[in-house]
């Protein structure tokens, strides 16, 4: 007898389960964990992802964290960013090209939408014979947080 599902919201991911077994990946305690806790936390380092998931289920190995934050990665239900300077972060939010904005004070990263203006993100000036089908772009500058303590206001 297979386990009840609750219907979920369309744009919203499928249970963390459901999403594991979508891409063949074996369904553990941990990874359940790392999933909810990306899905959960905002742009979190693997360090702080690890911290999350020790809360929910105990002890759980680094190497464990980073083996499973790369074959989510590679199974496409987490992003990794690695903005210059920083450790790489991972999120949630996936297939929707977006981009980001990173505070060059505290390290804060904020999810934007696709760039606007004359040149659109998937038309590169030249593609070099690419099919361009993903753009990364990330915004440099002070968050509104920031923004007083650097101008002294």
């Amino acid at each position: 007898m297979s386990p009840v599902t609750t219907p979920r919201h369309p744009h919203e991911p499928p249970a963390p389960a459901d999403a594991l077994r979508s891409v063949g990946l074996r369904v553990t305690a941990a990874r359940v964990a790392i999933l909810e806790a990306v899905r959960d936390g905002d742009h979190l380092a693997a360090d702080a992802v690890a911290d999350r998931v020790r809360e929910r289920v105990g002890t759980v190995s680094t190497q464990a964290v980073y083996e499973a934050l790369n074959a989510l990665t590679e199974a496409g239900l987490i992003r990794r960013i690695e903005p210059a300077g920083s450790p790489a972060r991972y999120e949630g939010r996936i297939g929707d090209n977006h981009h980001h904005l990173v505070c060059r004070a505290c390290g804060t990263v904020t999810d934007v939408d696709c760039v606007v203006g004359d040149a659109p993100c998937l038309d590169p000036a030249d593609d070099a014979g690419y099919q361009v089908d993903e753009a990364e772009v990330i915004f440099w500058g002070l968050c509104p947080a920031c923004r007083p303590a650097v101008s002294g206001s």
